[in-house]
């Protein structure tokens, strides 16, 4: 990488959006069935995350916005480290060395990653990884970690079902090739205008949009996050329900979620009835049959309503297939990347109020990723489960992760501790909230049947 390579503008804006109270890191958790030792994860990463040359390198503010700087002293024993939990440590202690890990900052002037490997996990090991979102967003990190995989290729494919989000016409880094084309094939040139017209639409329409009403899940931050985790469900099970009901996996997962944040809402006393929140979700806009782990950040946003005043479960999912539906072909996602390009081109004070303005918006990120289909083995210990975490920006203080692994689906949450101080409380109403969506349908089905 020359030293003169610059953040693009998305990426600069990840990087400017950083606060104590809320790092803008990626973490993720694989758990393993057997031991995984720290000379083959060292010799792995070596191999297949550190052939990308940005991962030698840290960003650098300047007078024209911030360039990649390789860091000439790089050691790897200051990334891929060990990290030890007591000798009978559960699922608690290592929830709580997650959040631990998510809320401390990186060390100035090296790399913004690190790989802690708890080599001695209930009879395997586990490995927590955190990277800052300037280097690359969710589906590009995820691309790199399968590339370390044994064997990667077929079985380390991501899953494809409807909860991947609808690829768009053309991304923001690419609007000038289109522009170039446009130009060449003037017949086609409508298509670019009426793309053009629809995205400035989106960014009047998403402007004008209220603030997310008030409840426990907005607030001040800490800077402390707490992370929890469900058992996983079944990816066939949510596949079939949502075919029984004529809603897709997506609307299957978010009703769900939608479900369990109304019921933890009011256990806490705050009112619910009739209550409408927004989750930011994010949307991956590269092209469909690009399969390079591209290095930056290409998604957008879409703000997906979450019904979570609705108590009975077939009324919610409903809602939030209509929902999904009026989302479908919109061009926010394309909308929010072209914005935070923008943002990210922009002097630093001017970032602060337009991460604001969009970030009121919701009252937390939702991400959902197709992950590999079939098990994976790292240097021969294979991986039982999966997790990740994306960072919230501004004033937002709650993530819910969704990764599709190996045939189930693994919920995660993390939120900043003001927020919610016991996420697994949350995650419990989840697994609570699919079960009544199953009973409802099997009471269904034997109805019918009889």
């Amino acid at each position: 990488m020359a030293a003169a390579e610059r953040l693009s503008g998305a990426d600069r804006a990840w990087l400017m959006m950083d606060r104590p109270t809320n790092r803008m890191t990626i973490v993720g958790l694989i758990i393993y069935s057997s031991p995984l030792r720290i000379a083959a994860l060292r010799a792995l990463v070596e191999k297949h995350f550190l052939a990308h040359e940005r991962f030698f390198c840290y960003p650098e503010a300047d007078a024209l916005g911030a360039r990649w700087v390789r860091d000439v002293g790089f050691d790897i024993a200051n990334h891929v480290l060990t990290t030890k939990l007591p000798a009978r440590a559960d699922k608690h202690d290592l929830e709580r060395l997650v959040g631990r890990l998510a809320s401390v900052p990186f060390t100035p002037g090296r790399p913004l990653w690190a790989f802690h490997l708890i080599e001695h996990w209930q009879g395997g090991s586990a490995l927590i990884t955190r990277i800052h979102h300037c280097y690359a967003d969710g589906i590009a990190l995820m691309r790199v970690m399968l590339s370390m995989a044994d064997g990667h290729g077929a079985a380390a494919r991501p899953v494809q079902h409807e909860a991947q989000a609808s690829h768009l016409p053309f991304g923001a880094d690419s609007i000038l090739e289109k522009g170039i084309h446009y130009a060449l094939h003037p017949l086609e040139a409508t298509t670019l205008a009426w793309d053009s017209l629809a995205v400035a639409n989106e960014l009047t329409h998403l402007g004008t949009l209220a603030d997310d009403p008030p409840t426990r899940l907005k607030g001040p931050l800490s800077g402390v996050r707490r992370a929890a985790w469900l058992e996983p469900i079944s990816l066939e099970e949510v596949r079939t329900i949502g075919h029984v009901l004529g809603c897709t996996v997506n609307d299957v997962l978010v009703s769900t979620l939608a479900g369990a944040l109304g019921r933890y809402l009011e256990a806490h006393r705050d009112t619910v009835a009739g209550l409408t929140i927004r989750a930011a979700v994010p949307v991956d806009l590269r092209a469909a049959d690009d399969s390079d782990p591209l290095m930056g950040n290409r998604f957008g946003l879409v703000f997906v309503d979450l019904p979570v005043g609705i108590r009975h479960p077939l009324e919610r999912l409903y809602a939030v297939h209509g929902a999904m539906q009026r989302l479908k072909g919109s061009h926010q996602a394309l909308a929010t990347l072209g914005l935070m390009s923008f943002v990210g081109n922009l002097p630093s004070p001017v970032e602060e109020p337009a991460t604001a303005l969009f970030t009121a918006k919701a009252s937390l990120v939702a991400s959902n990723v197709p992950g590999p289909r079939e098990r994976l083995i790292f240097a021969g210990a294979p991986a039982s489960q999966m997790l990740f975490w994306v960072p919230q920006s501004g004033s937002i203080g709650v993530g819910v992760s969704m990764l599709s692994y190996n045939g189930r689906v693994q919920f995660g949450v993390i939120a900043d501790k003001r927020l919610i101080p016991k996420p697994a409380a949350l995650t419990a109403l989840v697994a609570s909230e699919f079960d009544r969506l199953v009973t409802l349908v099997l009471l269904g089905g034997a109805v019918l049947s009889g």
